[in-house]
């Protein structure tokens, strides 16, 4: 075999050494980070070690082009470029197999701001945008791996070439995407990876087309969010429930795989069946309780309690609560089932009549006042109510709270119990008998009565006599002079003395004279006649006391 040296002296032509003309030589030293090369000059060339694929395949011996970059440096070193000779071999190559639009392969090199740098022969630039559909954060990924690549452009000039591999990505997904639709149906099962989620659901990637799993098609059970079932690049198997062609939009379902948890429900939870389950929702209506995955019940706020009035499910249960019910209600094709508490327990009023009849005397703590009564509660869940009209005889009550105030214990009487409405009739002024039955015994015309005075109102004023009856003086009763507002001549609270000029038994009504408390039976006569002729009828409640006093206030606010 000839040596380098003797092959050299057989050549016929001389070998140029001259920059930027590529050579052959051979390997005669491999170092960590440097590859020596005899070319035949006078001086060893130096190629760096990072030129070679794999270093370590490089052996002493090999035949390798290079290129010279420089004949002499420094050290009287050769420096010669084995990727810059395969660069300018290949360029013209390339040229003519990658015009613009063409496809190559390459290897991915390294990484360099904005992008990769990729092997297609010569080193071609290759965008971080153009890698894939979605730009990748990690680039690591890619470094030493082999794709095909679209040349997008080519600067000769400057000879740099410019690659997608995202084009031919979405090139390969347009041609799967046409054919997948074409051959997609309703019931297929198809392998899929997460692409998005959202709080709507999630993106699946079928390899050619995205598909929307809708979060209500991920699980028979209640989900708060996608991401609580599936996380992006999860693979699964998911169910194609439609395809739309023309919009090229397809529906998948993950809860179809599954059997339906409502299939047979009527026999699984019927009418009057005691279930257990845990609360998953509160809502001001009421409150729905799984009682397994899939399977929801609502217990209405009304289903709550017997006797208590729940204006909110949040003041009686708790989100996550286990809790018992009653199923009252099914229909399978809304997916709805009705479920009570209250039925749990007696309903205290099938035995309220029997309990309460009318007439019974009960006890109680006053344990609410209303505009028109009081509540009694007369054992737990169960309240008698005492209307104003109940509470006295004589005496007109304009508010509750003028005699009670919550937690007086009291005693009455049961009037009425209405089942159907659930409410109960009480009355204390029942307990004892109405005076007015027995009037003419406790007072008569002419009679000299004294008291004091209650209330006033624009007309009159009110004295409280024996008996708790009130008397009504008219403004006009109370002297000989004229008497412009009642404030003025009377107060609550003040002693007077006065005489018994009228007894109205229908009305229920006194009528007394201060200025006649001195009268002989003449003048009384006389005065009685005046008074018949008067309405005072008025309320102390009425509209126009209210304006009357609103007014007065306003106008001494003036003054």
């Amino acid at each position: 075999m000839l040596t380098m040296e003797e092959a050299l002296k057989q050549s016929t032509a001389p070998l140029r050494f001259v920059t930027g003309e590529i050579v052959a030589g051979h390997v005669i030293e491999v170092r960590a980070k440097e590859v020596l090369v005899d070319i035949g000059y006078k001086s060893e060339g130096v190629i760096p070690a990072n030129e070679f694929e794999d270093i370590k395949l490089v052996k002493v011996g090999d035949l390798v082009d290079v290129l010279i970059e420089k004949l002499e440096d420094k050290e009287g070193m050769v420096i010669l470029s084995k990727e810059q000779a395969e660069f300018k071999k290949n360029w013209e190559r390339i040229l003519t197999i990658c015009n613009e639009g063409g496809r190559i392969a390459g290897k991915v090199k390294a990484i360099v701001k904005g992008g990769l740098i990729v092997n297609i022969g010569v080193e071609a630039f290759l965008p971080a945008s153009q890698i894939d559909v979605l730009t990748p954060k990690n680039l690591t990924q890619y470094v030493g791996n082999t794709y095909d690549f679209k040349v997008v452009k080519i600067n000769q000039e400057r000879q740099n070439i410019v690659l997608s591999r995202r084009e031919l990505i979405e090139a390969e997904r347009t041609d799967r995407r046409q054919k997948l639709l074409a051959e997609m149906v309703p019931g297929d099962i198809r392998k899929g990876t997460v692409k998005n989620i959202t709080d709507f659901g999630a993106f699946i990637d079928l390899n050619g087309i995205d598909g929307l799993l809708h979060i209500t098609d991920m699980s028979w059970g209640r989900i708060a969010h996608p991401s609580d079932v599936l996380k992006v690049g999860q693979d699964l198997d998911v169910v194609v429930l439609d395809v739309n062609k023309e919009k090229e939009r397809v529906s998948l379902g993950l809860k179809q795989k599954m059997t339906n948890p409502w299939d047979g429900i009527e026999s699984k939870y019927p009418v009057g069946m005691k279930v257990k389950g845990k609360i998953v929702n509160l809502v001001p209506y009421g409150a729905f309780v799984e009682l397994e995955p899939g399977v929801e019940g609502l217990i209405h706020v009304t289903e709550l309690s017997w006797t208590k009035r729940v204006t909110k499910p949040s003041d009686m249960l708790k989100q996550g609560q286990d809790i018992e019910a009653q199923v009252l209600g099914i229909n399978r094709d809304e997916q709805k089932i009705s479920l009570g508490i209250r039925q749990l327990e007696s309903n205290p009023w099938d035995h309220a009549e029997a309990k309460y009849p009318a007439g019974t005397h009960v006890k109680g703590q006053i344990r609410n006042l209303t505009s028109y009564g009081a509540f009694i509660e007369l054992e737990e869940g169960l309240d008698g109510m005492i209307h104003v009209s109940d509470i006295s005889w004589t005496r007109k009550i304009n508010h509750p709270s003028e005699v009670f105030k919550k937690g007086d214990e009291v005693e009455a009487q049961v009037l009425e119990v209405d089942k159907a409405n659930q409410r109960i009739a009480v009355g204390i002024k029942q307990l004892s008998v109405d005076p007015w039955e027995k009037i003419d015994l406790l007072y008569k015309v002419g009679d000299l009565v004294s008291g004091k005075v209650t209330k006033l109102a624009s007309f009159g004023a009110f004295v409280g006599l024996q008996h708790e009856i009130d008397g009504l003086v008219h403004i006009s009763q109370i002297t000989e002079e004229r008497v412009e507002k009642i404030k003025n001549a009377l107060r609550v609270g003040q002693d007077v003395n006065a005489r018994v000029i009228k007894i109205d038994r229908s009305d229920r009504r006194i009528g007394l004279s201060i200025k006649a408390a001195n009268y002989s039976p003449e003048q009384l006569k006389a005065e009685q006649a005046v008074l018949d002729a008067l309405k005072p009828g008025e309320d102390l409640v009425a509209l126009q006391h209210a304006f009357d006093a609103a007014d007065e206030a306003r106008q001494d606010e003036m003054k």
